[in-house]
C-alpha cells in the first residue's frame, strides 16, 4: 500500500491521524510517517486498513459470494478459505484464498492479484482507485 492509498481510505473513514491510530493499534507518529511516505506501511496495517474501509463503507455484505460471481468449480470452491468460512465478500482479505489455482507464499503477492480482480475494484471503487495516485485527501491531523 502506498501512503496515497491510505491517506484515502482515512479520509474516506473520516477518521483524524489521532483516531486512525487508535483503531490500527499504532502511534500517531506512526499514521504520520505512513502518510508522508517515510515509513514502509506494514501488510498487517495494510489489511487492517482495507477491512475497516470495507465494513465502514459497505458494511456487511449481502451480495452474491466471489464463489458464484467469479463461477469457481466445486473442486476449487470446497478448497478454498472464503467458501470454508463463508465470507465471500470477504475472499480479498482471507489468507489462502485459490483463485489463481493455488494459495499464495505472502500477502504483497496475494493483494496484488487481489487488486487486478474485478470483484475488489467493484468493492474499493470508493477509494478513487487504490492503486493510483493524485487526488485530495485529509492530509494533517483535525
Amino acid at each position: 500500500m502506498e501512503s496515497i492509498e491510505f491517506k484515502r481510505i482515512r479520509a474516506k473513514l473520516k477518521k483524524t491521524q489521532k483516531e486512525t491510530a487508535q483503531l490500527i493499534g499504532t502511534s500517531i507518529k506512526a499514521v504520520h510517517s505512513y502518510e508522508q511516505g517515510w515509513r514502509k506501511i506494514p501488510h498487517h496495517v495494510e489489511r487492517q486498513m482495507l477491512f475497516l474501509f470495507f465494513r465502514g463503507i459497505h458494511g456487511k455484505n449481502e451480495e452474491i459470494p466471489c464463489w458464484e460471481t467469479l463461477n469457481c468449480p466445486d473442486e476449487k470452491r470446497n478448497n478454498c478459505p472464503a467458501w470454508e468460512f463463508k465470507s465471500g465478500d470477504l475472499c480479498w482479505f482471507i489468507n489462502g484464498t485459490i483463485c489463481s489455482g493455488e494459495a499464495h507464499k505472502n500477502w504483497q503477492d496475494k493483494i496484488a492479484e487481489c487488486k487486478k480482480c474485478h470483484l475488489f475494484k467493484a468493492i474499493f471503487q470508493d477509494t478513487d482507485n487504490l492503486s493510483t495516485t493524485g487526488g485530495a485527501s485529509k492530509d494533517e491531523d483535525t
